[in-house]
């Protein structure tokens, strides 16, 4: 079979299996539309490493996360990724699967859409097992992608694979690493990036935000991400992104960037937390940092964002508001 003809059938098995409005950004961003409100607003929640099968918490913050779920009756939830520990999942008949997510985060307010990234402890298990479309048989709840676009045309939210950009996963020989469809890795970032920009150059969405499971800058345990600071800042430097959303350090934090209006936002602490480091010297733009469990909550109208950080009993620890006026038509 040709590469189109592969490409076309996995885009009408993508379609039929998950049910949702498929549309096409690029040749390897598939684009899903998730209508607004009819008030044209939006609410969502975000958490990043989380699949514990109920452990440290999980289930803990899972019971908060359905609270403020029904509060802002939200329309999906994000994930950052590092969706089950410690190796992924095995096969699409893993119980892992069942054990850390459809039976732990099971209130009425989260049997919505979950949108996943994959984060690197979900690339030492069978990757293509998470991104299966059978897992959506299982629990209809679930899509996982390496990299996509939901659009609701007020926000347009770009998830994108950042585990490859990490050079050290390619060398270290502690874990194994499941890179079937990604080598050769110079080819796989180019065309990706590439597609991404110009994604992000034709949306015409009033917020426009970036979802990736690696930090670009954080103070937690793993810091900055250089590859891409490197790689993919620039691009969301220079096409007015608003939020770079990430997990990975098992943390909550809300940083500034220094050179753009791009508000750096980690939502990693769904489960295991509590590593007690603070990289002391990289605290430019720091606005808010906590070391335990929590999560992460988004409601958008046309002009208005506002961001909210919970702990694992509900607080909200940190707020984060933006205003902008009304992208004009023309």
């Amino acid at each position: 079979m040709s590469g189109f003809s592969n490409m076309f059938m996995k885009s009408i098995l993508f379609t039929i299996s998950f049910g949702l409005c498929v549309l096409y950004a690029s040749a390897e961003l598939h684009k899903f539309a998730h209508s607004s409100k009819h008030d044209g607003s939006l609410n969502f929640l975000v958490l990043g490493d989380w699949g514990r099968r109920g452990a440290y918490n999980q289930s803990e913050i899972a019971f908060q996360m359905g609270k403020v779920g029904e509060k802002l009756d939200i329309d999906f939830v994000v994930s950052t990724g590092d969706n089950f520990y410690d190796n992924g999942l095995t096969s699409d008949q893993d119980t892992a699967f069942e054990e850390s997510f459809t039976n732990v985060y099971t209130a009425k307010s989260l049997q919505k859409q979950w949108y996943s990234v994959l984060g690197n402890h979900d690339y030492r298990g069978d990757v293509e097992a998470q991104l299966s479309p059978f897992l959506k048989q299982i629990d209809n709840r679930w899509l996982c992608l390496r990299s996509f676009i939901v659009d609701s045309e007020l926000v347009e939210i770009f998830f994108v694979d950042t585990t490859p950009f990490v050079e050290k996963y390619f060398t270290e020989t502690k874990h194994k690493y499941d890179w079937q469809g990604i080598i050769p890795q110079k080819s796989y970032i180019t065309n990706l990036l590439k597609d991404l920009e110009l994604a992000i150059k034709e949306s015409t969405a009033q917020w426009k935000i970036v979802v990736g499971h690696h930090a670009i800058r954080s103070v937690g345990h793993h810091g900055d991400t250089q590859e891409l600071i490197k790689q993919l800042l620039p691009i969301l430097q220079e096409n007015d992104v608003d939020f770079y959303m990430n997990g990975h350090d098992h943390c909550l934090e809300h940083i500034s960037d220094t050179e753009s209006s791009i508000q750096f936002l980690t939502s990693g602490a769904g489960s295991k937390a509590w590593r007690g480091d603070i990289q002391e010297t990289n605290q430019g733009g720091l606005h808010f940092f906590y070391d335990g469990q929590g999560f992460m909550s988004v409601k958008l109208t046309q002009t208005d964002a506002t961001i909210e950080f919970y702990d694992v009993s509900g607080n909200v620890l940190h707020r984060l508001t933006s205003s902008k006026n009304l992208r004009s038509s023309m």
